[in-house]
Formats: C-alpha cells, structure tokens, sequence
C-alpha cells in the first residue's frame, strides 16, 4: 500500500495585512465617555471628560463568610451525618442524655470558668454589650455553659451522676488553619456528681470508640494534674525553673510566669519545646490519694484495651482541670513528637471545682470535646485513601423519575402519598429530561427507578425499572408500595 505524501501550501500573508482570525475576534465595547460641565476659579465653564463608571464587583467580597467562618455544602453532607449520627448513637448507648444550651451567655461565666490569663478570655472570646448594657459573649466551649445549666435547672437534686451530651457550634477569634476556624462544632459529654475513676475512664472510652466507631484510629494522650494542693506545690517549683530559663522563653510565657504558669507547658512556639520538655513534670508532685486515682484510671483502660500514652506536659488550656486530663489524636499523627492541642482531635478531663465556682454546691464532675471539623477531615482523607466510612441510613434503593408536565405534577403527589406511607426515594423534580433524570438515579447508586410518563400518569400505571438489567414492570399507581415491599427495594421510615 502506497501513502501519497500530502504537502500543504501556506498563503503569504501580505503586510499590512489583518490575520485572519482577527475577523472573529470579539468585539469589546470601550467605556461610554460623558461630558461633564464645571466651573473652573475664574468663573469660566469647562468640560471635562468622565468615564462612566464599570459595575462594581465589591458584592461578591461583602457577601464572602468572615474570616475564619465557613459553609457546610451538601457536597460534605456525607461526613458531617455521619459525625452527628455515631455521636447521638454512642451517647445513647452510654446512656448521657441529649441537652441544648445557649449559644450566648453572659461574659462572666467563662471567665470565672475559663479563667483570667488563658488565651480564650484574654485574646479569642467574641465579646460584646447587648441592648440592655450587659456583656455577653459567644460561648468559646460547652463545659461551662452545660454547667450552668445543672446550676440553675437544679439537676444535683437528681439521681447522680447526670450524665450529658450536646453538639453545636463554639465561637473563638482565633487564628485560623487546617482544621481550626472562629466558628467550629463539638462534640461533647459531660457526667456530674460523681467522683470515681470509672467515671473517668468511661468518658475517655467515649470518645475512643466514637472516633473508632467512625474507623479513625485513635490513641489517647493522658496526664493527671492532682488537686489543687498538688499543683500548688508544683506551681512553686515550675516558677523557679522557668525563671532560671527566662530568656530561652516566648513574651507571651514571660507574663505567664505570674499570672498562670502552667499555661507556660502549654505554648507552642518553637522557641520555649525544649525549656517545655526539661521542666519539672507534675506526676512527680501528685500527692498519694491523687497518685492512686490515676492509677486506677489507667487500670480502666488498660481492661478496656483503650491504647494510651503517658504525656507528662499535657495540661490542657483551660483553669477549671483537676486530676485526669487527656487528649486524643489521630494515629497517623502518631510521628509528630511536638503534640499539640491544634493536632488534637478533642480532649477533657476532670473539673471537680468548677460546678462550686459557679455558685452550686461542690461537686464533681468530668467531660470532653470533639471537635467536629477534624474529625470531617479525618474521614476525608480515609475516604481518599480509598478506605470506607461509615453510610448513615441510605435513604433509598429508588429514584423517581417523571416526563412531561402532567406526570411532573402527578409526580409530587405520589412522592408525597409514598412519604406518607413510610417510603422514601430520590427525585429531581426541577429536571425535565429523563436522561437527565437517571444520570442522577446512577450517581445516588439506587437499583431501580420509578418512572412516570404521560401515558402512565393516563393509565393510572407507573414504571419500575431495574437499573442494571434495564427490565421494566408496569405496575398499579395505587400499589407501588406493595410492588417496592415484595421485592425488597423500599427503606421503611416508619410503619
């Protein structure tokens, strides 16, 4: 076989002359220019050329979330659900009961919680005056809220331990990174009245199998803090090695020298790790009843095969803690010696002063928090290693397709009787191509569709097909219930 050699010959473009694809060139419109009238200083007019104004494009930037805030598409529906579904389900399993406080509280109840010289009061708490003249605030966490609502909903004349969990929304100006915003959602529990290291042990192994549950594979970070004797004791011996080691520190751990030291083992500027790795350790300053409750905490989770690790520094960043403090973070962080709160996927402990600081009578408690936005990148990332999370409640097996207006408006009548009766399904009623239509059923990955055309919508029949044989039933209108049941396609919302 001969192959003829094609030779294509290119025109001469003569100078001065326009190329070709100047002829389908789009044309732009040049700015309209008015003429506008002044009066110059002697009194003569002059006129002057403007050019008229282009449309402003300073609305899409006003209507941007503020810094540090953002959306949850239905795009990260999947993950969010499935977040909120394992914590109400492991909640309920353990027995804490569902509670919803205030997102805004006066000012003074997280700083007589949180305390003076922590960073949340001092630099992240969104504060502001009302109306009336008081200070309120955006709650920056749950604990004090949850217990002020024990507080003042006289929840110590129940039977104890009360035990809570809640999930919303906390507000803190701080700086915003992976997995950190000004806006975020928790996850927590909360137990009060009792004080025993099951309690204790209990809440970790909550929030353990909670991400477990989800298949993040977790390792909890444990210390013990004692008692307010204890750290007292401790206090006096940290001062003294910081102050030896003052220059090697950040400003901000200078000032906490005298206004909260322990804060210092909580810093996470580069500069002050290793002065923070060299410094006494708490443990050594227990007391012996304190000493023998961390024991036994970690009894607990040794027979519960809870995997943990002894963090000496760990102090977490709030002043309400006594006795068990822990974190929790992702195994794949397990590298990262620097453990820092900013990794951490949530934490607690024990805050066995709080409740009578707020004004109630003493008594124990101890909770945690998770927050929810590591825990959404966390099953992204699984998701993407091309692991499984968790699906929470398929809603159907079935899409529900429609063709022509009469079957549209049909359509949303039998979607609705089919809710009714405890039936759900996928539909799109804005699209009118059927194509279309299921393109959508095959992304929602049903097995099979109902379709309504104008001729059924007639009939008083409707179409079920099977999505992978592309076999089709025609059926009654009035018995696609019966039809879906006895082929095990429908998902049941309630009988």
């Amino acid at each position: 076989m001969v192959i003829k050699k094609q030779t294509i010959k290119l025109k001469k473009v003569q100078k001065n002359s326009k190329p070709s694809f100047e002829k389908n060139k789009k044309i732009t419109k040049k700015p309209v220019v008015k003429t506008k009238a002044t009066v110059d200083n002697k009194g003569s007019e002059v006129t002057k050329k403007t050019e008229e104004k282009k449309p402003s494009k300073k609305f899409s930037k006003d209507l941007a979330p503020l810094r540090g805030m953002k959306d949850i598409l239905p795009k990260d529906e999947q993950f969010w659900k499935a977040a909120h579904h394992e914590a109400e389900d492991i909640a309920h399993a353990y027995n804490f009961g569902w509670i919803e406080t205030p997102i805004l509280e006066e000012v003074s109840l997280f700083i007589r919680s949180i305390g003076k010289g922590t960073d949340v009061v001092d630099k992240e708490m969104y504060v502001f005056e009302d109306r009336d003249g008081s200070k309120v605030g955006l709650r920056p966490e749950a604990t004090a809220s949850l217990v002020r609502s024990y507080i003042t909903n006289g929840m110590q004349s129940e039977s104890q331990p009360v035990k809570v969990w809640t999930c919303g929304p906390m507000f803190r100006h701080d700086r915003p990174q992976a997995g950190r915003f000004r806006q975020f959602h928790q996850f927590n529990c909360e137990s009060f009245g009792v004080k025993d290291a099951s309690v204790d042990a209990e809440l970790i192994v909550v929030a353990y199998n909670f991400l477990n549950d989800l298949g993040i594979s977790s390792t909890v970070f444990i210390n013990s803090i004692g008692s307010k004797e204890d750290r007292d004791n401790y206090t006096i011996e940290l001062v003294a090695y910081l102050r030896s080691k003052r220059s090697y520190l950040c400003d901000d751990c200078k000032k906490r020298m005298n206004k909260n030291p322990l804060r210092s083992l909580d810093c996470k500027v580069e500069q002050c790790q290793p002065v923070i790795e060299d410094a006494p350790k708490i443990i050594d300053w227990l007391g012996v009843e304190s000493k023998k409750y961390f024991m036994k905490v970690l009894e607990y989770l040794d027979e519960l095969e809870v995997p943990y690790m002894l963090q000496p520094t760990l102090v977490r960043g709030l002043d309400y803690y006594t006795d068990t403090v822990f974190e929790i973070y992702e195994d794949q962080d397990k590298a990262d010696t620097q453990k820092s709160s900013q990794g951490a996927l949530g934490g607690g402990g024990r805050y066995d002063l709080l409740i009578g600081q707020l004004g109630g009578q003493p008594t124990p408690a101890s909770g945690f928090a998770i927050g929810l936005e590591r825990v959404v990148m966390a099953l992204k990332n699984l998701k993407e290693k091309g692991k499984n999370i968790p699906i929470v409640e398929k809603r159907s097996k079935i899409f529900f397709a429609q063709l022509g207006d009469q079957a549209r408006m049909r359509a949303l009548g039998l979607i609705e009787k089919l809710r009714r009766e405890g039936v759900l399904v996928y539909h799109n009623i804005g699209k009118s191509s059927l194509k279309g239509q299921l393109e959508l059923a095959n992304k929602y990955g049903v097995t099979h569709s109902l379709i309504l055309g104008q001729k059924e919508v007639l009939d008083g029949t409707i179409i079920i097909r099977d999505m992978d044989s592309g076999i089709q039933e025609i059926v009654d209108q009035q018995k696609i219930k019966q039809e879906l049941k006895k082929n095990n396609l429908i998902t049941i919302k309630s009988e």
